[in-house]
């Protein structure tokens, strides 16, 4: 007969179970590193906007630095709810109620204490980022707070028409062309406005996004850092050729940038284009748009709301 077993004598200290939170911070840790590491070098490089301009290079590492927080809050989440799946799930003929639970001081506090700390580090960390990049003008308003300093800043005013943008460069006589056309490493301040309706200037590669208000003088500071092509959409809809109004643009080197817009300078002065636009404003009154005449649109190639500037492919106006 097989001996049964002593009861353990009164008073005797009991096994120590495992250490359980030691355990799910272990695991944890392993996957936020190894989760953290694979987002700064495999995932960052390669996310949107990417880095042709200095806003967009910020936006980039801003997507960053939120996955890098997001992703051990998550892993945790999901370590702690698989650990205790596997722990402590109902067994048969476990029918017990657990612990009771009571206050913990230690964990209380520093829960109140990290996410102070976290909050106040986001709101440190996104206004530095929201100042830094290229002053704090992003398509805010008239009047930023913060703006890009030195004197070297390129103007450009975007002008959004039904379906079209155009843009003008008042540090070149005011000429307005359908092309965007930007120097290499060079500080860039768009003015946004409308002559009809609310467009929204979107380019996307630039990491650039400001609402086109008639009668208003929209903001946004960027410097280019890459040569190359990127894309202008109007992100806000503006009637029913809305899905049609995109173009392009391009980063090119200083040299070509003067040469281009000095050669379309002298070329809207020689043909009368200049003559005809109203003079440079930071916002324009659109009755005055129909009243360019026809010449206008076969040289310049400006087309716009307010009677029959409207591109060729468009076949009747609504």
């Amino acid at each position: 007969m097989a001996e049964s077993q002593a009861p353990a004598a009164p008073g005797a200290p009991e096994k120590a179970g495992p250490n359980h939170g030691m355990r799910i911070f272990l695991i944890w840790i392993v996957l936020a590193l190894v989760a953290d590491l694979l987002i700064w070098f495999l995932w960052y490089p390669h996310l949107p906007p990417g880095r042709m301009t200095e806003s967009a290079r910020h936006q980039q590492f801003d997507i960053a630095v939120l996955g890098l927080a997001a992703a051990p809050v998550m892993l945790f989440v999901w370590t702690y709810f698989g650990y205790t799946l596997i722990n402590w799930r109902h067994r048969d003929g476990d029918d017990d109620d657990g612990p009771p639970l009571f206050g913990h001081t230690g964990i209380q506090a520093s829960w109140i204490a990290g996410t102070a700390v976290i909050v106040l580090a986001a709101f440190v960390f996104g206004t530095v980022e929201l100042i830094v990049p290229d002053g704090a003008g992003a398509g805010e308003g008239p009047n930023p707070v913060w703006k890009p300093s030195g004197s070297n800043v390129l103007q450009v005013q975007v002008i959004g028409q039904q379906w079209q943008f155009t843009y003008r460069y008042p540090q070149f006589g005011g000429m307005e062309s359908t092309q965007l056309l930007l120097p290499l490493n060079r500080p860039v301040a768009f003015h946004v406005t409308s002559l009809d309706v609310i467009h929204s200037f979107w380019a996307y590669q630039l990491g650039v996004k400001a609402d086109a208000n008639p009668g208003v003088d929209n903001v946004a500071y960027t410097t280019t850092r890459q040569l190359g092509g990127f894309t202008v959409r109007c992100s806000e809809l503006c009637g029913i050729w809305h899905g049609a109004m995109f173009d392009s643009g391009q980063v090119v080197t200083p040299t070509t940038f003067l040469a281009w817009a000095t050669r379309t300078q002298s070329i809207e002065r020689r043909q009368g284009v200049l003559a005809a636009l109203p003079p440079y404003a930071l916002s324009y009154d659109p009755t005055v748009i129909p009243q360019l005449g026809q010449q206008v649109v076969k040289v310049a190639g400006i087309t716009g709301a307010n009677g029959y500037y409207y591109p060729p492919s468009d076949p009747v106006a609504p």
